[in-house]
């Protein structure tokens, strides 16, 4: 069997980037049953309720949507399970120190296959206000047009 290289890149929560200010991401491993990952293969997820909570010193993905495999049987996983997230000890402090601070939380923000091995990109966040988000939209804006009128003047079309 041909061992599996690179990023295959799963499902990703673009929501997240606009809802929330991202300071810090962590990759982490999850623990997942073989039907989820047969499901995962099919490039079947869904991150948009998603979120994370450190309880008891272990960190858990609650939310994520992984459809029932298609040719499972009576082994198929519950789809909306809560499952837990592999990291190292001293990032699950660092994490379980920032979280108590308010307006913080924990949001996947992809998740991907890493030679062969489901992998959770999480993002230590900020929740963004609506005069933030409206402020961003329009600087993406200017930013756009700006990009577009160049092109024009690069090509000679005033």
């Amino acid at each position: 069997m041909v061992k599996e290289t690179g990023r295959k890149v799963i499902a990703s929560n673009r929501k997240a980037r606009h809802d929330y200010t991202i300071l810090d991401t962590y990759e982490c491993g999850i623990v997942l049953a073989g039907t989820e990952v047969k499901s995962l293969r099919e490039g079947r997820a869904s991150l948009v309720d998603a979120f994370a909570t450190v309880d008891d010193g272990e960190v858990w993905l609650r939310n994520l949507h992984i459809p029932e495999y298609g040719l499972g049987t009576w082994t198929n996983h519950a789809p909306r399970r809560t499952r837990k997230l592999l990291l190292h000890k001293k990032e699950i402090l660092r994490l379980v120190g920032k979280t108590k601070e308010s307006g913080l939380a924990l949001v996947p923000l992809s998740m991907y296959f890493k030679d062969g091995k489901v992998k959770v990109e999480l993002a230590l966040a900020r929740g963004k206000k609506a005069y933030d988000k409206r402020q961003a939209l329009a600087k993406r804006d200017a930013q756009r047009e700006m990009a577009r009128t160049a092109g024009r003047a690069a090509k000679g079309r005033w």
